[in-house]
């Protein structure tokens, strides 16, 4: 505690001073003036290098925050303007629609070999001969890609119909044209001509870009088309059977898979006409089943 009494001293004996002058009387120095003393604490500061020594930041309430918002939630793009640029990803749909053609790829390698040779030119003999995995790393790593000689309604038909119904499985997920170009390029390629085609024969070099190339430009119409459908309760020309029947080929996988786990194409189309509906598997009684419900 510091006494600060000198300088209550000081401020006295001016007032006591002025106070006579006023009244007109001598003023003296030696004048006895009560001193009231004044009492001030200070609250010691600890040094600024211990005050950091001893700081700590707890990250605790981070664990406590709710992040669930934060994440993205994909937007139909049906429910959107039509755009080639606008995208709002459902990449866990995308992964089931990449799993589904995974299955169905193998199972065309089984159908494609019960075919005669004539129709896809894959030599018998040497299939045989060869081992599976040398023959794989011949075709793709020693020869590479050749000019194909397939029947024209596989090269020219088949494939591009290949290439925009893989477009479709990235473009009715959420993914722009670009994006859904680039997915069909890699299913075409990567996952069948270099991969599960690639054990029976070389890849083709009209495959490797008519695929993709007229596979996404035929791919885009339709989903342009799709979008009407949308827009008309899955009718075309009046008939609901003919708008679901060409809304499934023209968008196959994404229409299957929507069964299992919910079509938000379906769902902007019914939410146009004010209803709402679902289809779920469920258990029914112990038992595996569906669950469906309809508001109108």
């Amino acid at each position: 505690m510091i006494k600060r009494a000198a300088i209550s001293l000081i401020l006295s004996f001016a007032a006591a001073g002025a106070v006579k002058a006023a009244a007109g009387e001598p003023v003296s120095c030696f004048d006895m003036v009560a001193v009231e003393e004044t009492e001030v604490a200070f609250i010691p500061v600890p040094d600024a290098e211990n005050l950091l020594a001893e700081a700590s930041i707890s990250t605790d309430y981070l664990a406590e925050i709710d992040h669930s918002a934060d994440k993205h939630t994909p937007v139909s793009l049906y429910s959107l303007p039509y755009s080639w640029t606008t995208k709002s990803p459902d990449w866990h749909r995308l992964w089931l629609n990449t799993a589904v053609y995974a299955g169905a790829m193998v199972g065309t390698l089984g159908v494609l070999e019960c075919l005669p040779e004539d129709a896809t030119s894959w030599n018998r003999a040497e299939i045989r001969e060869v081992p599976m995995f040398k023959r794989w790393y011949q075709n793709v790593f020693k020869k590479g890609p050749q000019w194909d000689t397939d029947s024209w309604i596989f090269n020219y038909v088949m494939h591009p119909y290949a290439g925009a119904v893989y477009f479709m499985s990235a473009r009715s997920a959420g993914f722009n044209f670009g994006q859904s170009m680039l997915y069909s390029a890699l299913i075409s390629t990567v996952f069948w001509e270099f991969g599960i085609e690639a054990f029976m024969e070389r890849p083709s070099i009209q495959d490797i870009f008519i695929t993709p190339g007229v596979g996404s430009l035929i791919g885009e119409g339709f989903y342009r088309l799709k979008r009407q459908l949308v827009a008309n309760d899955y009718r075309l020309a009046g008939s609901k059977v003919l708008g679901n029947v060409v809304g499934f080929l023209i968008d196959p996988v994404n229409e299957l898979v929507g069964v299992f786990t919910g079509n938000p194409a379906r769902v902007e189309a019914a939410r146009r006409h004010g209803r709402t509906s679902s289809i779920m598997p469920s258990l029914v009684k112990g038992a595996p089943g569906f669950t469906f419900s309809c508001t109108f």
